[in-house]
């Protein structure tokens, strides 16, 4: 029997709780309280006598520096944050927000700015009380002196980091990133750790969710547990990114009719995590909507930015490149009792593709960007990719010549097409 507390699953909530800006800086306060009471310790051990004597004065004098410093620090880290998520939602596109917080420079910066100012203000009080001996005096000290350190490394780094957080390359990047971790997890399991739905002949009954939200994420360990105990096959309807809705199962279940009458699924709904909102975790498309979302508002006559919408076409070709590298599937399914479809190739290009070729069919060097990305994907071997991309060249071809009305743009365009005899 599986675990209900899968690697996966504990993946899927360390990756929501490191997008909370609250969580690293508590750590990091409990973190330097416990340093701040630790230093005592030493007073009463066998080395206290070897410690070096130490004015006073000069760690008061420290930690009060540290104590008025940080929280002016802490304060100007947060403001720039913010500018920078601002910029992120309106130059690129909100659905990049979550990357960006999740932005590890700025969050540790943030941390170690309010851990600090804490450390600070506990030592500076226990000091004030006596609360030391000369040697926890001296260990105090020197994780003060410690502090200074980490403080000034981490403000330079995170200046040079905020410096471009918010900005659309960066946000670019962050996005690719996310999406190419994506697509490898399913390239690699592209069902899931389950079986091909293939393998399942039978009639199934449909199960629904109450909730109406996005799939984030599946719990197969889940589904194969609950499968196991009542003795069923389940095949998944509703991948991660679907929207739930009264008349869209989440996955049909394959037993006899009268054992399912007596069979509570409410352990197989709540192996479907529902949010209100796409994740990119186990959510590839997510990621090719959220960049061609970013292309499609960087070729918008308010911005006029075609090179953004080029740059995405190039994360887009790397992207999709990846599913015909070799994977490495599991021997053996880890999931017997369950089936998982694998996402649509077609579907994947059109969130990529879709949107660049209609709002950039007016753009010549767009249209003529995209003709070179098409036909690099379609000389890759996979034969799906191979289709849709070709499927894809040719739509984007008609657009551009339905709009473009000069002649040396239509004759530059067709020829980037490769254009032959059946298009």
């Amino acid at each position: 029997m599986n675990s209900l507390i899968s690697l996966d699953r504990l993946r899927f909530l360390f990756n929501r709780f490191s997008e909370r800006l609250w969580v690293r800086p508590l750590a990091v306060c409990f973190l330097s309280i416990a340093a701040v009471f630790a230093a005592k310790f030493i007073d009463g051990s066998a080395v206290a006598n070897q410690m070096p004597s130490i004015a006073q004065d000069s760690v008061e004098t420290l930690l009060s520096l540290l104590a008025s410093s940080m929280l002016v620090i802490a304060t100007f880290s947060v403001g720039s944050m913010v500018s920078a998520y601002a910029a992120a939602s309106s130059s690129a596109t909100p659905r990049a927000f979550s990357l960006v917080v999740a932005d590890d420079v700025s969050q540790n910066a943030l941390s170690t700015f309010v851990g600090a100012f804490i450390f600070s203000v506990v030592a500076l009080t226990a000091v004030k009380n006596a609360f030391y001996n000369e040697a926890g005096l001296f260990i105090l000290f020197v994780l003060t002196a410690i502090v200074f350190a980490v403080v000034i490394l981490t403000f330079v780094r995170w200046v040079d980091n905020i410096a471009r957080l918010g900005r659309v390359g960066s946000t670019i990047e962050k996005v690719e990133k996310a999406t190419e971790n994506a697509f490898i997890r399913r390239r690699d399991k592209p069902r899931l750790g389950g079986i091909s739905i293939s393998d399942i002949t039978s009639e199934g009954v449909d199960v629904f969710s109450p909730t109406i939200g996005y799939v984030q994420h599946i719990d197969m360990a889940a589904l194969q547990d609950w499968a196991q105990r009542v003795d069923a096959h389940i095949v998944v309807s509703a991948l991660p990114g679907t929207l739930t809705t009264a008349d869209k199962p989440l996955a049909s279940v394959h037993m006899s009719s009268s054992a399912l009458s007596n069979v509570d699924c409410t352990g197989l709904i709540k192996s479907f995590h529902i949010g209100n909102d796409r994740t990119f975790e186990d959510d590839p498309r997510f990621g090719l909507v959220t960049l061609s979302e970013i292309a499609a508002r960087a070729l918008s006559p308010a911005v006029n930015d075609p090179g953004t919408a080029i740059k995405v076409t190039g994360s887009l070709v790397r992207l999709i490149s990846l599913i015909d590298q070799p994977e490495q599937p599991e021997s053996k399914p880890r999931y017997d009792r369950v089936a998982v479809p694998e996402v649509a190739l077609q579907d994947m290009f059109d969130d990529a593709f879709t949107a660049i070729a209609r709002d950039g069919a007016g753009i010549i060097e767009v249209c003529i960007r995209l003709q070179k990305a098409l036909a690099s994907l379609e000389s890759l071997n996979n034969k799906e990719i191979k289709k849709a991309a070709q499927y894809h060249r040719r739509l984007a071809l008609k657009r551009a010549c339905n709009v473009l009305d000069i002649e040396e743009d239509l004759i530059a365009i067709k020829k980037a097409a490769r254009e032959d005899k059946s298009m």
